[in-house]
């Protein structure tokens, strides 16, 4: 797993589900995190190898409830997020998906309440020693590489010291948003305290906020001196930000998000949250097409919505014959 000179895709929350992550390294995403899971919930689940559609499923005991969902296809390129405030249970959470994913992520940047709440996210921010602990206690546990992604402190000092401290567990790279838990998405990223913190360090800083065109790529590289840039955002809007060539028309894109949904059995909930995410940047709920997302509860609506109801039901009647969860196949259009 190499960090350096890569692009990465952010983990987000009902979004970065295995459709959403194959959609943006088909784009030139070289690494795609998974959404944060809550290491309480991810240990009450069992792993299974879902044979219908050729994926391996983490499913919560006693439901049909999937709480991570991977393939063979991004084995080298996932990184599984863990939400957690205690070592051990952080280790248990990894040491069940370690062998299906490529890294191992610490969430210590999210701050929504619920994460905060319960002493995990941003509320590690505060609690240097079990940083240390969770981090050292992977380290030495997990043969696959463990990294953290942070946001920035109320100083850039403070950044940094936390920064040296995270060097010293032996991560393989620390992501870095340039916001304070504090701000908000219309409060610029502060690129120039992310310069301080990959100045400070030897591994590599991954650098994340405000990048929404391919030419921002380039922009956050030259201002922070980070080689490695992580989009959020920009990506959720259109995946194919990560493309040299340019962006793909947002239609073509959410068309193409809708087909992996349906060949991957999305959760309906995540897909339909990704999508209104899609339309509400370049258009309007309230308009027929959110109108009809909103509507939709089943990924049969949803197929019928975006005119791909003959894509839908030919999936439907191939699965065991389709080549597990390749697109390369012929199919009567």
């Amino acid at each position: 797993m190499e960090y350096r000179n890569k692009l990465f895709l952010a983990p987000m929350v009902r979004v970065g589900t295995l459709p959403f992550r194959l959609l943006a390294a088909e784009y030139g995403a070289d690494i795609t995190y998974g959404e944060e899971i809550i290491d309480h919930k991810f240990l009450k689940c069992e792993r299974k190898v879902n044979e219908y559609i050729g994926s391996t499923d983490f499913v919560e005991k006693g439901t049909e409830n999937v709480v991570f969902r991977t393939c063979s296809q991004e084995r080298n390129q996932v990184v599984f997020q863990i939400g957690t405030s205690d070592a051990v249970r952080a280790l248990t959470a990894a040491q069940m998906v370690c062998k299906d994913v490529s890294a191992i992520d610490i969430n210590m940047g999210c701050p929504k309440s619920f994460s905060i709440s319960g002493g995990m996210g941003a509320a590690l921010l505060t609690k240097p020693e079990l940083i240390n602990d969770i981090l050292r206690t992977l380290r030495r546990n997990l043969d696959c590489p463990v990294t953290c992604k942070i946001r920035l402190l109320k100083s850039p000092q403070d950044t940094v010291e936390l920064a040296r401290r995270i060097e010293k567990t032996g991560v393989s790279a620390l992501a870095v948003h340039g916001r304070k838990v504090a701000d908000r998405p219309r409060d610029p990223a502060k690129w120039n305290e992310i310069a301080d913190v990959v100045s400070a360090l030897s591994i590599p800083v991954i650098a994340n906020g405000d990048i929404f065109d391919y030419c921002d790529l380039e922009r956050i590289k030259a201002a922070t001196g980070a080689s490695s840039v992580m989009v959020a955002r920009g990506a959720l809007w259109n995946a194919s930000v990560f493309s040299p060539e340019g962006k793909v028309h947002w239609t073509d894109i959410k068309r193409e998000y809708v087909r992996k949904s349906i060949l991957w059995d999305n959760d309906m909930k995540s897909t339909k949250q990704t999508l209104k995410e899609m339309i509400m940047h370049y258009s309007c709920l309230e308009l027929a097409e959110g109108k009809g997302v909103i509507k939709s509860e089943s990924l049969a609506d949803i197929a019928k919505l975006y005119g791909e109801e003959r894509y839908y039901e030919f999936v439907n009647e191939n699965r065991l014959s389709l080549n597990r969860g390749r697109e390369d196949y012929e199919w009567s259009q």
